[in-house]
C-alpha cells in the first residue's frame, strides 16, 4: 500500500519547476494525478507518459487558472476522468518584479490575477464535489515572501499573503464536513527559474538560512505529499514554511 493509493489529486502548474516535483512525487505514492499547464504541450504530454502506469493515472489539461470559466470546464473534465477529487493543490504562480515606483498597474493585476484569483476561482470550483463527499484536503502554495514581505516584489507578496489569509478562512468555513486547508510557504528553492542566478546572489539568500543551502522542489513536494494523505487528517487551517529556518 502507497500513502496516496485511490486517491484523485488537481494541481494548477504542473508542468515544470516545484509542480512538475510535486506530480512525480503524488504518482510515485500511488495518486491519480490531473495538472494543468498553459504553455508547452510537449512537456506536459512527456510528464504523462513517463509516469502513466497500471497502478496510477496521470492527465496533462491546458487551463488557465485564472480564467473562472475555464476551472469549471477543468474540474467537469477532471470528474469524467476520475470521478472525484480528493484533494487539489493550488500551485500555478507567477512573478512580475519590480519597485513599487516602477511598477505597472498591468504588473499588479496580473500577478494578483495569476496568483491569488486562481486559487478563489479553483477552490470554489471544487468545493461542490468535496462538500458533497463530506471530505477532501486543500493544499494552497504561498511564500514566505506572503510572510515576511520582500523589495521589488510588493504584487507577489500581496498575492501569497492573501492566500494565506483565504486560507485560513476557508479552513474554518468547511472544517465541519472534514474539508481541510492548509498552505506551504516555501523559502529559497532551486528551480530552472533560480539557474539564471549568479552564485554571489545565491551565497547571499543561503548565509541568511540557517542550514546554509537552498531548497530542493522535492523538499516541497514532500510536505505536500504528507498534506495531501490521511496521516495529517487533523491539520487545517496552518501555515507551514519550508525553508531551511529562514523565518526562524
Amino acid at each position: 500500500m502507497s500513502l496516496l493509493d485511490n486517491k484523485n489529486i488537481l494541481i494548477t502548474g504542473g508542468s515544470r519547476g516545484i509542480g512538475k516535483s510535486i506530480v512525480e512525487v503524488l504518482v510515485k505514492n500511488g495518486a491519480n494525478v490531473g495538472f494543468t499547464f498553459t504553455s508547452s504541450d510537449l512537456a506536459a504530454n512527456n510528464i504523462c507518459k513517463e509516469l502513466n502506469s497500471k497502478d496510477a493515472k496521470c492527465i496533462a489539461y491546458k487551463s488557465d487558472a485564472s480564467k473562472f470559466d475555464q476551472c469549471e470546464k477543468l474540474v467537469n473534465s477532471f470528474l469524467d476522468d476520475f470521478e472525484t477529487i480528493d484533494v487539489l493543490i493550488n500551485n500555478a504562480g507567477i512573478t512580475k518584479d519590480n519597485l513599487l515606483m516602477r511598477m505597472s498597474e498591468e504588473d499588479f493585476d496580473k500577478v494578483i490575477e495569476v496568483n491569488l484569483k486562481s486559487v478563489f476561482n479553483m477552490t470554489k470550483a471544487c468545493q461542490r464535489v468535496f462538500l458533497k463527499n463530506r471530505r477532501g484536503s486543500i493544499i494552497n502554495m504561498s511564500s514566505v515572501v506572503g510572510v515576511k514581505g520582500n523589495a521589488g516584489q510588493s504584487n507577489y507578496a500581496a498575492s501569497k499573503s492573501g492566500i494565506i489569509g483565504f486560507s485560513k478562512s476557508v479552513a474554518q468555513e468547511l472544517g465541519s464536513r472534514n474539508i481541510r486547508c492548509n498552505v506551504i510557504a516555501p523559502g529559497f528553492i532551486k528551480t530552472e527559474m533560480t539557474d539564471n542566478l549568479s552564485e554571489s546572489i545565491i551565497e547571499g539568500w543561503t548565509e541568511n538560512i540557517p542550514l546554509k543551502r537552498p531548497g530542493e522542489s522535492i523538499d516541497v513536494a514532500n510536505l505536500c505529499l504528507f498534506l495531501a494523505s490521511d496521516l495529517s487528517s487533523y491539520i487545517t487551517g496552518q501555515v507551514i514554511n519550508v525553508d531551511g529556518g529562514l523565518l526562524t
